[in-house]
């Protein structure tokens, strides 16, 4: 080594050991700021402990049960969300023990592939509402989110109904089975609900998206618990928040009818203090859930709480590769450090004003967090050269002999080990002991990744100038892609199947008669039912089923209870084990099917019936006193000659519901139709009659829909009159 290398080297080690004294200064802060949190949350935990539920049992889900559903509203921004949305929603439909509640996805006009992809959902859930946003993307999430309020106020004025609660939800989330209950349960008392979040757990050495989970573990098992009860402030996550209808007026009001800010890149974040400062209330919900089965699933790991891990929470892929990482971390510091600070400033509130300092202290604990990696290993590289060569050269340690850094030292190093142990023991409560191992070494990378989002925010500021002019910048998404999307018409089908020639389909398409396809097909003689409904069986990808409706078994419809049947339009048929199959003519939601499950307590499976039989066979078994002359004699005509497959299938065709009738008419879309049909009881009214009170229909609509209905129902009975 030359001599000018030995004089630069020295020259380098002497100004480190002042960037020690400065560091290991800036970190005591810090260490002692979340030791501050530390003993908050253990003190308060210890002290509910034996106060509280020493005497108390916890609540549990039976609890949840005990309100009735309000309508919900989840809203979810997409953009490049192919195949995600899908699935998201095939998952929300088979595990939301719930019903009352619509899925609104913000898309954009310059994503044709989303768009195609949601369409394809809302077919096959009637739930799932599309928005395409007004202005190109991408925008900003806030900007998605404004256009998508607006739809669900649209719809909520179509519908008749109010939603009590305004979900946020990316489109790769998992929902717990049990969240809108929860929501439903604290509504309207709260004004916004916050759940914890909790991310997948990666492999062994995937750092990047092991930290995440390190990171929420810890912020959501703890430090948002104690910043609700010292501050009664909550920052939304921006999944898992609800907002009550009091917050999103408020918000609306506030914005001149724009609630969310399009110009902040953590609108989300911002909310939670704007509602703060309005005096409403803002929570943040862990509740655990006593049956494994309304938790999200996990693999039982030893070190595991079950308290942490059946709580009812959100769970997503986080970004795996160091590049995305980076990109979202960058804009969430982006958000809430630059633009926080320029649009909440800070309060009047002491309190309030520790925790805005705890979240915009990342811009300068990032650069600390790297500043320690950087300075420990140098240590560890000077110590390990006079071991390996203990006759080279000895240079004066950056510690030195001060006695004030060695203090300083000792206590950060006391401070770092009770860190260390803290993340460890959350992670390891909900991930199990061995990603809480896995949580030590990860502190390291996680201190890197921090730092590239602060130089790569702090870049972005400057080269715009402002940071309100950050554009949003998205993080790409994981979830299982679904198969094709695409849904074949069923006039494609019928003709693949040689049933029917183009020209004949054409012809029954342009029909002057208000008539499904697949109806009108049949009334001029081309197909048959048995042919429609294997076309509309495979065309839904369901099975199906052929049935003489009065064939059943009395017992097995007497199991299935009448209100259920008539708001359903569906019909018991068969029991195989313990499932129980029921009919229907049109494809039944999933959102519906579980709701019906639920509240018999027992496994339902629907096969599609031909056109007719269901409707036959409501009247036949549940219709009772509310039938005419005309129509008691059909029925008995049918019931005496159940041998008789001609005339059940001529009587079968002049068959139609008074639903199909106003979807036809183009006067209730099926979304309509079902967020109506949850609040309908046919113990109490008829159906129609139920919408016109509702202001969905109007009573000159509902006497035309009727008359179209009755001339069908009068040629049945001159078939069976005929037959008699």
């Amino acid at each position: 080594m030359t001599y000018e290398a030995v004089d630069f080297l020295v020259h380098v080690l002497y100004a480190l050991k002042y960037i020690v004294v400065v560091v290991a200064f800036l970190v005591l802060v810090l260490g002692l700021d979340d030791l501050f949190i530390d003993v908050i949350y253990w003190t308060r935990t210890i002290v509910r402990g034996f106060k509280i539920f020493r005497h108390t049992a916890r609540a549990d889900e039976e609890r949840l049960y005990t309100v009735a559903e309000k309508p919900l509203a989840i809203m979810v921004p997409a953009w490049q969300e192919v195949g995600v949305v899908g699935e998201m929603a095939r998952l929300a439909a088979s595990t939301i023990d719930y019903e009352n509640y619509q899925i609104f996805v913000g898309t954009y006009p310059n994503d044709p592939d989303t768009q195609r992809d949601v369409d394809a959902v809302c077919q096959q859930y009637p739930n799932v509402h599309k928005v395409v946003c007004v202005r190109p993307g991408p925008t900003s999430k806030a900007d998605c989110l404004n256009n998508v309020i607006d739809a669900i106020l649209s719809f909520e004025g179509q519908a008749g109904i109010e939603f009590q609660g305004f979900i946020l939800h990316d489109a790769e989330d998992v929902i717990s089975p049990l969240e809108l209950r929860l929501f439903n349960y604290l509504l309207p008392q709260k004004d916004m609900i916050q759940i914890p979040v909790y991310p997948y757990p990666p492999k062994w050495w995937e750092f990047t998206a092991g930290h995440y989970s390190d990171e929420f573990a810890e912020n959501h098992g703890k430090d948002v618990v104690v910043r609700e009860a010292l501050a009664g402030q909550v920052p939304s996550a921006g999944v898992g928040t609800c907002f009550g209808r009091r917050a999103i007026s408020a918000l609306l009001d506030d914005g001149d009818g724009i609630a969310f800010d399009v110009s902040s890149l953590t609108e989300d974040y911002d909310i939670g203090f704007r509602l703060k400062q309005k005096g409403m209330v803002c929570i943040f919900a862990r509740f655990s859930v006593k049956n494994s089965e309304n938790a999200l699933p996990v693999s039982w790991i030893p070190g595991m709480d079950r308290r942490f891990t059946q709580c009812i929470c959100v769970r997503e892929h986080f970004p795996r590769s160091f590049v995305h990482a980076v990109k979202q971390k960058s804009r969430w510091i982006t958000g809430i450090v630059f633009q926080g600070t320029r649009n909440i400033g800070w309060t009047r509130s002491l309190i309030l004003n520790y925790f805005l300092w705890r979240d915009r202290r990342g811009l300068l604990t990032n650069v600390l967090g790297l500043a320690v990696n950087f300075l420990m290993m140098v240590s560890l590289v000077m110590a390990g050269i006079l071991i390996l060569f203990p006759d080279s050269w000895r240079f004066l340690s950056i510690i030195g002999d001060s006695d004030t850094i060695r203090t300083l030292l000792i206590c950060n190093g006391l401070l770092l080990t009770n860190r260390l142990v803290q993340r460890a023991w959350f992670v390891t409560r909900f991930y199990g002991v061995f990603q809480g191992l896995l949580s030590l070494p990860r502190v390291f990378w996680s201190n890197i990744v921090n730092f590239c989002a602060n130089v790569r925010a702090v870049r972005l500021v400057l080269s715009f100038g402002d940071s309100r002019r950050v554009a949003w910048d998205k993080t790409s998404h994981e979830f299982p892609i679904v198969g094709d999307a695409r849904r074949v018409p069923l006039g494609e089908y019928i003709v693949k199947r040689g049933w029917a020639t183009e020209q004949q389909v054409q012809d029954a398409l342009t029909s002057p008669h208000r008539r499904r396809l697949g109806h009108e097909l049949m009334m001029r003689g081309v197909i048959n039912s048995t042919q429609l409904v294997q076309a509309l069986a495979e065309q839904n990808r369901v099975d199906w089923m052929d049935f003489n409706p009065f064939n059943l078994q009395a017992e097995t419809v007497a199991q299935f209870p009448s209100y259920l049947a008539l708001r359903y339009a569906v019909l018991p048929i068969k029991e195989d084990g313990k499932t129980l199959i029921i009919a229907s003519e049109t494809p039944i939601s999933q959102v519906s099917l579980g709701a019906m499950s639920r509240k018999l307590k027992r496994k339902l499976e629907c096969r599609l019936a031909p056109h007719g039989r269901v409707t036959l066979g409501l009247r036949h078994w549940y219709g009772g006193r509310h039938m005419n002359e005309e129509n008691r004699l059909v029925m008995d005509v049918l019931s005496t000659r159940t041998d008789n497959a001609d005339l059940l299938e001529e009587i079968c065709q002049h068959q139609v519901m008074l639903g199909d009738l106003l979807r036809l008419h183009g006067v209730v879309s099926v979304p309509l139709m079902n967020q109506a049909l949850i609040d309908f009881d046919p113990k109490k009214e008829a159906l129609g009659e139920y919408l016109v009170g509702r202001g969905i229909i109007d009573h000159e609509t509902l006497e035309r829909v009727l008359k179209d209905q009755r001339n069908e129902q009068q040629k049945s009975y001159m078939i069976a009159r005929e037959a008699a």
